[in-house]
């Protein structure tokens, strides 16, 4: 077991990374090319693994407008307004930001899956954005919402939408089959948005520049969400759950060692106050499906 949770901490390691990383790839790329060129070598990576290890199962029609729809909101505008907001969001402030994911998809699967919305839900996301409003105007002292914190608002959301509509394919279609194919959309819708979204096209003009795109790609959104699944489902969910708290932790600490910055009171205050109203409110629902099931 404690292989287990070593190897899902790298993960969530990974994960909290993308943030730092991704601050570094938008002064090389710009964001729409940077979209579209890192889910081209995710794709590559998929198909290799496609090729080697497993086939692609056939999906029936409904399922295929729920994977496009995935493919367009959940993988291609969640990477997009991610490097839109990273060029002037702070790396950390974005990571705290992404940790409320949880509690929005509880409020989408109320909406979406008739799931219900508890008292401690609404008491946790009150704590969680008090945490972000505390990072965000540096205990109060200035209100000052970034344009880039407003993109980092929408990739929350439509990594949200993302999380119920795999949870809705997961019942029919296989995962590799899901991620595959919602790739490779995400890939096709992005490619004509390069020459709308920026103005000027910016891509890397050294080797260092695309080997770090090519890398982080492959290592953070396929080595990661691989290793992820495989070990997921020896772990227990409430501790697994614990784990994927720790990205802005991971992403705190990823800006000290590469961008050279330093973490703030703030950022502490904040993001225990929004790890602390997120676990608040996902517990609950643990409990309420331990209780129905008993």
């Amino acid at each position: 077991m404690l292989k287990i949770y070593m190897w899902l901490t790298l993960c969530v390691a990974a994960w909290g990374s993308n943030f730092v990383f991704g601050k570094i790839l938008v002064d090389e790329f710009s964001p729409a090319v940077l979209t579209s060129l890192r889910l081209l070598f995710i794709v590559l990576f998929l198909s290799i693994i496609v090729l080697t290890k497993q086939g692609l199962h056939k999906i029936a029609l409904r399922d295929m407008g729920l994977i496009v729809l995935l493919g367009i909101v959940g993988v291609f505008f969640n990477q997009l307004t991610f490097f839109e907001g990273l060029v002037t969001a702070d790396s950390t402030t974005s990571a705290l930001i992404l940790a409320m994911s949880p509690i929005v998809t509880g409020f989408l699967a109320a909406v979406f899956l008739k799931e219900s919305i508890t008292v401690r839900m609404v008491l946790g996301a009150v704590i969680a954005i008090t945490g972000i409003y505390f990072v965000v105007t540096k205990g109060g002292a200035a209100i000052h919402f970034e344009p880039g914190l407003w993109w980092i608002v929408a990739t929350m959301v439509t990594f949200a939408i993302l999380i119920i509509i795999t949870r809705v394919l997961s019942q029919r279609v296989s995962p590799m089959t899901t991620t595959f194919y919602s790739n490779l959309t995400g890939l096709i819708v992005s490619i004509p948005v390069i020459f709308i979204m920026d103005d000027p096209v910016s891509v890397s003009s050294d080797w260092q520049g695309w080997s770090f795109l090519i890398v982080t790609a492959i290592i953070v959104h396929g080595l990661a969400t691989l290793l992820w699944n495989q070990n997921i489902r020896y772990a227990d969910a409430s501790k697994a759950g614990i784990l994927s708290n720790l990205e802005p932790f991971a992403a705190m600490l990823m800006g000290v060692i590469l961008l050279q910055k330093p973490i703030t009171i703030y950022e502490i205050t904040g993001s225990l106050l929004i790890v602390g109203g997120v676990l608040f409110a996902t517990y609950q629902r643990r409990a309420r499906r331990l209780r129905r099931r008993q």
